[in-house]
């Protein structure tokens, strides 16, 4: 065996689960078909929380509140290792006109969460550029958003500090090399590799690749669209939510504006129905965007999966064979607990969180 662990996929979900088993003292391969997080991680807004946490079921709850919890102390470590800096930004977050209002305050008590409901006038006080026409906030202070581009870029360099890793960029994993009823490489378009251990973290390409042994596992590709403006660094000073479309403020005044949620297979395409759709978002949430310029516009593919949670731990009939993915729209925000229970499992230590609802056994067939 030339390493302990073999990782197919180099997102959030892939970097993080290298990093913490390296740091345990495996041997890690990490094997990515493209550049090194140039996908889903790269595409999202970086919102250190689901969208609207209290839909979530006590599954998607617990990963979130471990990660949430613990991205501080991750941003300044990676910051020190590698003198890159993922931005942890902590601005809150209001969410305007929710349907759902008791529902999420109810929730927010049970949890212990600081979400509260605030007059209008005072969001506008603490939002000026906010547009007109909402009636109703919520708003939960201490919500955070990392500059996932940067977030990606220091896992990157910290793993290529670590003697024990080794990355293999643009080299597609095609296929599982088996030996009876265990799992010992894969097969890439560089020839096979072996391992002890195979994790698949490979996102919207996960179900495809563990297709390859017969199993149905129920994540696919669900693309996301987003926007990006430039504006003065104190034009946005808190996120905003309404209607399922957010504005997140970056450090230097870059604001993003997403997304759309669109089931059309691997189809990456931006489109100018949704560029045209951002933008009046934008402008209805933030009218002073209608003067500012694009920056950019992109589309990436988020994970699909029931629900949202993620399949991480143990595949049976497979022995050797891992799971870290079907995160949906929350592999940033799940990143950090996910992978933490993926390295508790695979070491057998106390896990971090409860594994069973994670489990793929019984969940796919």
């Amino acid at each position: 065996m030339d390493q302990d662990v073999i990782i197919v996929g180099g997102g959030i979900i892939g970097l993080l689960s290298a990093y913490r088993l390296a740091q345990a003292g495996k041997s890690v391969l990490l094997l990515e078909s493209a550049a090194v997080g140039s996908e889903a991680s790269w595409a999202g807004g970086g919102i250190v929380s689901p969208l609207y946490p209290w839909r979530y079921s006590p599954a998607v709850t617990a990963l979130a509140h471990w990660s949430q919890d613990f991205y501080p102390q991750l941003g300044e470590k990676l910051l020190a290792e590698t003198g890159v800096d993922p931005e942890l930004h902590v601005t809150g977050l209001y969410w305007l006109d929710l349907a759902d209002e008791a529902e999420a305050l109810a929730w927010a008590e049970r949890h212990g969460r600081p979400l509260r409901s605030v007059p209008m006038g005072e969001v506008h006080e603490a939002v000026p550029s906010l547009g007109g026409g909402y009636s109703r906030a919520l708003y939960m202070s201490g919500v955070a958003n990392v500059r996932n581009p940067r977030l990606l870029r220091a896992l990157r360099e910290a793993l290529r500090r670590l003697p024990n890793v080794r990355v293999v960029e643009h080299c597609p994993a095609t296929a599982f090399v088996r030996d009876g009823e265990r799992i010992v490489g894969v097969q890439t378009a560089q020839g096979e590799m072996r391992a002890g251990q195979v994790v698949v973290a490979a996102g919207a390409w996960s179900g495809e690749l563990l297709a390859t042994l017969g199993l149905e596992v129920p994540v696919k590709p669900m693309k996301g669209q987003m926007i990006l403006f430039k504006c003065a660094e104190d034009f946005l000073p808190s996120m905003v939510l309404a209607k399922r479309r957010y504005a997140i403020p970056r450090r230097d005044g870059h604001i993003l504006v997403g997304s759309t949620l669109e089931d059309v297979g691997f189809d990456k395409t931006p489109s100018e129905e949704a560029l045209e759709s951002l933008k009046a978002t934008a402008i209805e949430l933030l009218p002073a965007l209608a003067d500012a310029q694009v920056v950019r516009h992109w589309a990436g593919l988020r994970p699909g999966s029931p629900d949202g949670v993620p399949y991480i731990g143990p595949v049976n009939g497979f022995e050797g064979l891992w799971l870290n993915c079907g995160h949906f729209r929350n592999g940033l925000v799940l990143a950090p607990a996910s992978c933490q229970l993926l390295t508790d499992l695979m070491l057998g230590r106390e896990p971090v969180v409860n594994p069973a609802p994670y489990a793929p056994a019984g969940r796919i067939v």
